[in-house]
């Protein structure tokens, strides 16, 4: 698909009121977001926001964190789950209701209130993007009553896996009504350590194939997956698992993306995106304008083309975002991210006539 510099946004906000979240989300992407909005507490934590229902997850509030309690017997927990499961996405007889996967407004200010504001509004948007924590990044962060991480434990991996599946399902249902066409992110900051001493047992061909299966429920209710990852990371994994849009830090790591040219070629020629986060989301905002980012983004796409990938490709197949979310920057800077991103992409699309 061409998407021609269409604008997007990560999740995270730092702003104090949900309205005033979504209004500018609203105001300045192509394709709006509902925001995270950390400054809420515990329940809108990166992967705290995506637990209900996740059977044997325990939140102590008292130390600020979430793991899994894996002792005792919980095989009428985990039976329970899967009848959901299948019920809702069997692909034969599945009837696709994922409520059981739900994310309430206790979790999740930023989804009701633009849930709320597009239904006063009335009229469908071109695009809406949603996002999940990845299955790799919540299972690698959230460990077990032992501090091991749930990663390692494969049954209690699965029903990660699962459940942020039906998470994506979920919401896509939810906004379905609301744009023409929904964009859902799948956000993995933990891939960026992939392959270090740290995550040395995890293995390549099992990150492809936990990738693909929260890919595949995004595709079957007919939205476009991607997936995000903030820092470097071996960008062929991503592809390999068959997602529509890569989305990376453009801004720090812009030129990463061109050490593996045969994928990337591969994948924009088959309609795949690149979603450069060439807008940063630090107090080198600040310093930023758009001739700067222009001329940034410029460079690290004129060294993609170098590799012998067609630079009008490149260019009809590239959404513009900043490099990560803003959840934890000055609401100033959030603001600027957010203007320089709508103002960048306008930039684009005037000067290759989109």
């Amino acid at each position: 698909m061409k998407f021609n510099f269409l604008s997007t946004a990560i999740g995270s906000m730092p702003f104090g009121e949900p309205k005033h979240a979504i209004d500018v989300s609203l105001k300045n992407l192509d394709a709006p977001i509902w925001p995270q909005l950390s400054s809420f507490g515990l329940n809108e934590q990166m992967e705290i926001q995506y637990s209900e229902g996740i059977p044997r997850i325990v939140i102590d509030r008292e130390k600020s964190r979430m793991y899994f309690d894996t002792t005792g017997d919980y095989s009428e927990e985990f039976a329970s789950f899967y009848e959901n499961y299948i019920m809702a996405m069997d692909p034969d007889e599945g009837n696709g209701d994922c409520s059981a996967m739900a994310i309430s407004p206790e979790f999740s200010k930023g989804i009701y209130a633009l849930e709320e504001e597009l239904k006063a509004r009335g009229k469908k948007l071109p695009f809406l993007k949603i996002q999940v924590t990845g299955p790799c990044s919540f299972a690698l962060t959230i460990v077990d009553e032992m501090k091991r991480a749930i990663y390692y434990n494969e049954e209690f991996r699965d029903v990660v896996v699962k459940a942020i599946a039906m998470k994506c399902r979920w919401q896509i249902q939810k906004f379905k009504p609301y744009a023409e066409k929904i964009i859902c992110f799948i956000d993995e900051p933990i891939l960026s350590a992939f392959g270090s001493s740290t995550y040395v047992s995890v293995d390549r061909d099992d990150v492809v194939a936990i990738l693909q299966e929260v890919i595949e429920a995004v595709y079957s209710d007919g939205a476009i997956a991607g997936i995000h990852c903030c820092g470097n990371t071996e960008w062929s994994i991503l592809m390999d698992a068959g997602v529509d849009i890569v989305n990376f830090d453009a801004f720090e790591y812009g030129e990463t993306i061109a050490i593996y040219p045969e994928h990337v070629k591969a994948h924009l020629e088959r309609g795949g995106t690149l979603a450069w986060g060439i807008v940063p989301t630090s107090v080198a905002i600040r310093e930023q304008s758009v001739d700067t980012l222009e001329a940034q983004f410029e460079k690290v796409m004129d060294n993609l083309a170098s590799k012998g990938i067609n630079k009008q490709l490149i260019v009809e197949h590239a959404i513009i975002t900043p490099s990560c979310g803003t959840g934890s920057m000055d609401e100033a800077d959030a603001e600027k991210v957010f203007e320089m991103t709508k103002l960048l992409s306008a930039r684009m699309k005037e000067k290759y006539d989109f």
